[in-house]
């Protein structure tokens, strides 16, 4: 079973011959992995300083299109760019507010 890097999704194996539909079984993302997330901030560029949740969508697609960087920073640009593209951003809502509150 093959797993998404970062946040802990495991897509289930397709058999041969089967059909083009896929079977995605979702494992629970890692708290504190979204925790990291949520805090991470952009380190260099135009958004400097600013929390990669916060970044404009067009940015992380054109790192999705040119290549994330190596290491965390690109696992978290990767998340946050499949999180995003795939609706799941109110997910990170409660971790932001609670993130600001402390």
């Amino acid at each position: 079973m093959g797993t998404s890097p970062g946040l802990g999704l495991a897509r289930a194996p397709r058999a041969a011959g089967a059909a083009s539909l896929v079977t995605v079984e979702f494992a629970e993302p890692d708290p504190q992995l979204l925790l990291e997330l949520v805090r991470a901030r952009m380190p260099f560029g135009k958004y400097t300083g600013r929390p990669l949740y916060a970044l404009p969508e067009a940015y992380l697609v054109w790192f999705a299109q040119k290549g994330f960087p190596s290491g965390e920073l690109g696992m978290q640009l990767r998340s946050m760019y499949e999180i995003r593209a795939n609706g799941l951003g109110g997910m990170l809502d409660p971790l932001i507010e609670a993130d600001r509150r402390r």
